[in-house]
């Protein structure tokens, strides 16, 4: 029954009851409901956990039996990675905020290769709509480098100010662009180059339920 799938598919996934109700934006006596019988999510839900435990909804309820082609399939859309907590270390705000990673927001999963090379940063504002909005989650590969055209989170300035922008190089200069059009780009030269620090590069963004 779909209650017994989906125990089985969270402990597949070492993953709490506890973990999958944050992760779904529940509570955790909903989970425990799914888990028991006494209650099933709707199709959206399912197609959600579905997600989140690397299977289908079909398989789920009980329509489908995700043979080892199935399972191979999975692993290599996410590059045989298992999913893996990474910590939302504070938030980045998306036009010119502060962005700070002393603040502990919890974890989020993500299927990466060395997960103590990434950080989770929740967007905050509109500069980056309409790909980016304000609430989204970012993940953040730490690196102190980025190419030409890559989306990046940058501290500027004595005070630490940190943004998440486009970073485009222009002749002897660095552009933060904002894909929101009623934002200005910043445009760093010269001697304020020294006050330009990249925290890392965005490789992901998602919306949080």
């Amino acid at each position: 029954m779909f209650a017994d799938r989906l125990k089985q598919a969270r402990k597949l996934k070492k993953l709490s009851q506890a973990e999958v109700s944050r992760l779904l934006g529940v509570t955790q006596q909903a989970v425990g409901k799914w888990e028991t019988g006494r209650s099933t999510p709707d199709p959206p839900t399912i197609a959600k956990l579905a997600a989140m435990l690397d299977t289908t909804a079909d398989a789920l309820l009980g329509l489908q039996n995700p043979g080892p082609e199935t399972q191979a399939a999975g692993q290599r859309f996410f590059g045989g990675y298992p999913q893996c907590p990474i910590p939302v270390v504070g938030t980045v705000r998306a036009g010119y905020g502060a962005l700070a990673f002393e603040e502990d927001y919890g974890t989020e999963y993500a299927q990466v290769k060395d997960p103590q090379s990434y950080f989770y940063l929740v967007v905050k504002g509109d500069s980056m709509e309409p790909r980016i909005s304000d609430g989204d989650l970012a993940l953040v590969h730490r690196q102190n480098t980025l190419e030409n055209g890559d989306l990046g989170v940058l501290v500027y300035g004595a005070d630490g100010e940190g943004t998440l922008k486009k970073y485009i190089q222009r002749g002897n200069a660095v552009v933060l662009h904002p894909f929101n059009p009623d934002y200005e780009e910043m445009v760093i030269k010269g001697e304020e180059l020294d006050y330009l620090y990249i925290a890392g590069k965005v490789v992901e963004t998602k919306a949080k339920w």
